[in-house]
């Protein structure tokens, strides 16, 4: 593994992700589930250009009430300080957006809330036993929901009716847990749908069993249903095209396979909730330190970390985003130079290895002909890696680290107090307004930006004629 130093810019050492295709923007003016997709990529091609005017505001009667109170302060015994949230899936209300409707759970009073997204108003709730923790996903007229009671619901986006319900775990047992009555089989991934088929976990207790099950989306029969016994299964679900990733709390993220639910491997890193995916190839974190891991998608094994809270990955650009900046790089050039450098890493290692050789034999002129070819093959990696250095677009300072997400050629963030919009072209601060609280979840559907916060709020912004026509 690859420890990238603070001094270094992120996205040039970040190879992994950047080799990968982005994935696909949702291509409706929808946004069905957390980040978008199931790749969680935070893009859309949804066009909501800034600037902005509130729309409404929906105001919980209590703030959330997430499962974890957040991460000690420190770790005495690595030396590691002002550790970063690993487990923040549930401090906002995170919403999904489909068919004019704003769908999402509270873990305040155990209900799922339909709004129209254009007033504002209340459509149906639904209560559940336990605490809803994470976003719906909403598709073919219906929402999927899971809940610390220990179900997954599947409703009628129409009126909130229930289609039908499944219970993973073992049986209805309840238990004292955060602070709730919940199940032993909280599900706390979400359920996830794709291709027909409601993938969901429930457990954070290994010795109790951790299920994971693919269920039929239309009726919620059992296509397979998997226990394990390390790990726990707590947040956002994510899936490729033949493989599903769980997280797993403050441990790192499981593969499985998406036919049959067998397990492929536990990836290396430290740990978090934060995902998203770029073919194969995981991002995750932030770890203790407030770093990004990224694993290959045939690799158990970090490539590389680098510190930022969240990326953006499009066919010809990345965005980084850290405490304090954002980040833009050109990816067709980088991906040239990464090749480049690629190759030559493998010459290097492989003269360093005739070096050796040479040197234990005494032999002369192979050791002196080895460090001529080192010499050329260090040169290569120097320019290679200013090259590298040149592709980065763009830097802007940003004060709003908590959330980000990609509509149309507008990078949307989230910070304390505020929300802001900045230019893909040049990292320009178009637009930002007030909200109270982090803003912690951003959404972008239907020409509109909602914003949820861990105040309990849920704020729509849309562009000012818009706002006029629905008044």
């Amino acid at each position: 593994m690859t420890s990238i130093p603070s001094s270094t810019p992120a996205f040039v050492l970040a190879t992994a992700v950047l080799l990968g295709l982005g994935p696909a923007p949702v291509k409706s003016a929808e946004w069905p589930t957390y980040q978008a997709d199931a790749a969680r990529s935070g893009v859309t091609s949804e066009s909501v250009s800034a600037p902005l005017d509130p729309a409404w505001q929906w105001t919980s009667p209590h703030r959330p009430r997430p499962a974890w109170g957040g991460e000690a302060k420190a770790d005495l015994y690595n030396k590691v300080y002002d550790m970063p949230n690993r487990q923040d899936f549930d401090y906002a209300f995170q919403v999904a957006v489909a068919e004019g409707a704003v769908v999402f759970g509270s873990s305040a009073d155990d209900k799922v809330y339909c709004l129209d997204a254009a007033s504002g108003r209340e459509r149906w709730t639904f209560f559940t036993e336990g605490p809803v923790r994470l976003a719906p996903t909403l598709q073919g007229g219906r929402a999927f929901v899971g809940s610390d009671d220990g179900w997954v619901y599947c409703l009628r986006l129409a009126d909130g009716a229930v289609v039908w319900k499944h219970r993973p775990g073992r049986d209805g047992t309840r238990i004292p847990g955060n602070g709730r009555v919940i199940s032993p089989w909280p599900v706390r991934t979400g359920v996830l749908v794709l291709d027909g088929v409601a993938y969901c976990g429930a457990g954070m207790f290994p010795s109790e069993g951790v299920y994971l099950c693919a269920l039929d989306a239309a009726t919620g029969q059992e296509r397979w249903k998997v226990v394990n016994h390390d790990l726990p299964a707590q947040g956002y679900m994510l899936a490729s095209t033949t493989r599903l990733y769980v997280p797993s709390g403050r441990n790192n993220p499981v593969v499985y396979d998406r036919a049959d639910g067998s397990r492929i491997r536990v990836v290396e890193g430290a740990g978090g909730t934060y995902a998203l995916l770029t073919g194969d190839d995981l991002v995750f974190g932030p770890g203790k330190a407030g770093q990004l891991g990224i694993v290959p998608g045939e690799a158990a094994d970090q490539l590389a970390t680098f510190a930022g809270n969240h990326m953006i990955v499009t066919p010809t650009r990345s965005f980084l985003h850290a405490n304090d900046e954002l980040s833009a790089l050109d990816r067709a050039r980088y991906l040239d130079l990464a090749r480049e450098r690629k190759a030559a890493v493998v010459e290097r290692d492989r003269l360093r290895k005739e070096l050796d050789r040479a040197t234990k034999a005494g032999n002369d002129a192979a050791r002196n002909q080895a460090r001529g070819a080192l010499v050329e093959v260090g040169a290569t990696l120097d320019r290679v890696s200013r090259e590298m250095s040149g592709c980065v677009l763009w830097r802007s300072d940003c004060r709003h680290p908590l959330s980000l997400i990609l509509a149309g050629d507008v990078l949307y963030a989230g910070g304390p107090e505020s929300v802001a919009a900045y230019s893909t072209a040049d990292g320009a601060r178009s637009w930002s307004a007030p909200v109270p609280g982090n803003a912690l979840g951003l959404a972008a559907a239907e020409a509109r930006l909602f914003v949820s916060t861990d105040e309990g709020t849920i704020h729509c912004f849309a562009a000012r004629a818009t706002v006029a026509s629905t008044r």
